[in-house]
């Protein structure tokens, strides 16, 4: 490195005021490499030479990297004559070079990174690099699916050119409602006046992320801390270009991805054709050959309705169901997930794209699957065919999903392992891709007739050995 003023030092190191640094020095307080200095324009290199402070080492580090939990009533700025500052926040000596990352509205609270690193704010704050930033929010009016839509579209706020796509998530919808936004650029007051632009009014505002970084639950509003290094390592890698994934080209398009759970998810099917033959034993029946495929699609109160109908059987639609619910419960903790199949969720969830569930199975059963491998935070929604009027392979479950996702359903990607959910998927308006299954195998070349892709495992997905067909 270059070598700098030993002045310039101190005070980059928080030793002091610049002034101060001088004073310091000149009353020989100061040492490099064991010999005092008294001359603050002395030049040192910051490699090679060891500066000391009153006998105390003066290690100098380049660059310096905060986060801070920003509070409402504080500028975004590095000094203000009439009003506190985010640098204000850093307490006791600091260096005179920091500067935040972008700026918050002064009511706005919540992630602001701090740092003197030019390059990587420069990296972050680009229009060109479309780097992530989440908000939570509370906003006067019920907010809606339309509106997720229209921000996923992109929304007219009176600039020359509309927002770029945003991703909008509802937490609560009520007169004042809870919301997520994942936007892609910076402009001023931008989630205020998308909100705005729909008629609606934003009255609390918070970043929770910025890129690869994120607010820590447990930073006090006010605090602040240094990053690691992982943390600084990623955030550099923010906005860059990345080396071409086997995934790049599959997802280029793809704003949400929507599996079905049995047989696509977790290898499940078999378990229900054991419950068929103990269940239908009970009452005297075998099971006919024909069964599974009148079943395929079906919810799991549509099943539960098939069963009394057609085995003319002495119990309500939901004492079937509560017998297959107490059937399935301890067999379905010990499923495991399809191979590749937590990888892949996992590589979604880093490139934000959103991530949902549309099963035909009780919302229990799901749940606790998703609870007993973990992966339950990783699901932006979990819907079953409860929550429509007409099981697979009507596209009713596969449409509702989208919604709660905020997503287009022509940006979705499904994963379906029988042809009947392949063809709900297909109906809704979406890519779907076929995953094998042990339990429909007779039914490959149908499935691979339907789907747009097909899988052996999800395997195939993390190494660009999939089937486009």
């Amino acid at each position: 490195m270059a070598k700098i003023r030993l002045d310039k030092y101190l005070a980059e190191m928080s030793c002091g005021t610049r002034s101060e640094v001088k004073a310091m020095i000149r009353k020989g307080r100061v040492t490099v490499d064991k010999k005092t200095v008294k001359a603050p324009e002395t030049k040192i290199d910051t490699d090679a030479e060891r500066v000391e402070l009153d006998g105390s080492p003066v290690a100098y580090e380049e660059m310096a990297y905060y986060l801070l939990n920003k509070p409402a009533g504080v500028v975004s700025a590095t000094r203000d004559g009439r009003q506190k500052t985010v640098l204000d926040l850093l307490p006791g000596k600091r260096r005179q070079d920091l500067f935040p990352v972008g700026r918050l509205d002064k009511d706005t609270e919540g992630l602001l990174l701090i740092t003197n690193d030019g390059a990587l704010a420069h990296n972050l704050l680009s229009p060109g690099k479309h780097v992530d930033k989440e908000y939570f929010a509370r906003v006067r009016g019920r907010v809606t699916q339309e509106d997720a839509v229209k921000f996923a579209q992109g929304v007219d706020i009176g600039d020359e050119k509309p927002t770029l796509p945003a991703e909008l998530t509802i937490l609560y919808s009520g007169e004042e409602s809870e919301i997520t936004l994942v936007i892609r650029e910076g402009r001023f007051h931008q989630v205020k006046r998308m909100f705005e632009a729909v008629g609606k009014e934003v009255v609390y505002l918070k970043r929770l992320s910025m890129g690869s970084l994120r607010l820590p639950e447990d930073l006090a509003c006010g605090a602040f801390r240094p990053l690691t290094q992982q943390e600084i390592r990623e955030l550099k890698n923010c906005g860059k270009p990345r080396r071409s994934h086997p995934l790049d080209e599959l997802l280029a398009q793809v704003r949400a991805v929507i599996f079905d759970l049995d047989g696509t998810l977790i290898p499940s099917m078999g378990i229900w054709a054991q419950i068929d033959v103990e269940f239908l034993g009970r009452f005297g029946y075998e099971v006919p050959e024909d069964l599974q495929k009148c079943l395929e699609g079906k919810s799991f109160r549509e099943t539960a309705s098939y069963f009394r109908e057609r085995f003319s059987l002495p119990l309500t639609v939901e004492e079937i169901e509560e017998t297959w619910l107490a059937m399935a419960r301890e067999k379905y903790l010990t499923i495991p997930f399809k191979d590749g199949a937590e990888e892949f969720l996992r590589e979604l969830k880093r490139r934000k794209i959103r991530i949902g569930i549309a099963s035909s199975n009780s919302m229990e059963l799901v749940q606790s699957v998703l609870l007993t491998h973990g992966v339950d935070g990783l699901f932006d929604t979990v819907q079953t065919c409860a929550a429509v009027e007409r099981g697979k392979p009507a596209p009713d479950v596969y449409l509702h999903t989208a919604g709660q996702l905020g997503t287009d359903p022509k940006d979705c990607l499904v994963f379906e392992d029988v042809p009947m959910g392949i063809l709900a998927g297909k109906r809704a308006g979406m890519a779907v891709c076929a995953v094998e299954d042990a339990f429909s195998s007779r039914q490959e070349a149908e499935k691979r007739e339907l789907a747009d892709y097909y899988i052996r495992t999800y395997t195939d997905l993390m190494t660009g050995s999939y089937e486009v067909l």
